[in-house]
């Protein structure tokens, strides 16, 4: 179910010295950084990332923070997003759709909930 996991960072630098040390301990390689700035750990199939807030924000719990959820195709992305909509949630981000890296091809969603937890439905698109 879940695809992702991202936390908020007001010292990337800071940030990269303590997870690359504690996933390193874990077997995992340390972080990979995009062109973005953003920490990037990939290990057994998991994705976590450490960013700066996208909204300009102090990083707080919260703030920067995203939960992603995979999803089995773009439509079911559309239907995932509609729906949170409908039930209370607001779309955040950009529209749902195809973000592409040269790492990967994603289709993806964002909500917030209706206490302010930021949400993502992703899916990879095949190579």
């Amino acid at each position: 179910m879940f695809s992702h996991l991202t936390v908020g960072s007001n010292d990337i630098d800071r940030s990269k010295k303590f997870y690359d040390a504690i996933f390193q301990a874990a077997g995992a390689q340390p972080a990979n950084v995009d062109p973005k700035g953003r920490l990037i750990y990939m290990h057994k199939d998991s994705i976590f990332v450490v960013t700066k807030p996208i909204d300009g924000g102090a990083a707080t719990f919260a703030n920067g923070g995203t939960i992603g959820l995979t999803m089995e195709s773009p439509e079911q992305v559309d239907q995932w997003h509609a729906a949170g909509v409908e039930a209370g949630g607001t779309s955040i981000e950009y529209p749902p759709g195809l973000r592409e890296n040269p790492a990967m091809k994603l289709y993806l969603a964002y909500l917030r909930d209706p206490d302010g937890n930021k949400l993502c439905a992703v899916y990879r698109v095949p190579a």
